[in-house]
């Protein structure tokens, strides 16, 4: 395990379709989208999570937890926590939950910006949102804010 301030992090944006997934490195402060998994009603091919975790061997996963604007829960944030519990219990990985409130509206922004209509792909914008979770994560001093 890499010491706080270099560590490599890997970062879920999940959803009941597409479950978005970046890796990032805590000593840049940044971090990069990877492919979009698909999702089932929220669940997802476990395989294909854990090699995600056997290729970037995170130090620590961070996942998006999605609250309503006045920091209350909804439905998914009761199943965003699930899958945060489940990575933790069958992968033994620490997992940290960071607010994402607005993430998704950022990411559309920034790709529309970008690229345009065109770049605006379900599993893209999920992604990138994923990219700002960790960015978020990384900015708050790598301290997860959870509630």
């Amino acid at each position: 395990m890499s010491p706080e301030g270099s560590r490599t992090v890997l970062g879920f944006d999940y959803g009941t379709k597409s479950i978005g997934v970046a890796i990032g490195q805590e000593i840049t402060g940044s971090a990069s989208a990877l492919k979009a998994l698909r999702a089932a009603d929220g669940i997802p091919d476990w395989d294909e999570i854990g090699k995600l975790l056997k290729q970037w061997q995170p130090d620590l996963v961070v996942v998006g937890l999605p609250l309503n604007m006045d920091g209350t829960e909804q439905e998914i944030t009761v199943r965003a926590k699930k899958f945060a519990r489940r990575i933790e219990g069958r992968f033994g990985c620490r997992v940290v939950m960071q607010d994402e409130r607005l993430t998704t509206v950022s990411a559309r922004e920034h790709l529309f910006d970008s690229g345009g209509y065109r770049a605006l792909k379900k599993g893209s914008i999920d992604s990138y949102s994923a990219v700002l979770i960790l960015e978020d994560f990384f900015d708050s001093g790598g301290v997860s804010n959870n509630p």
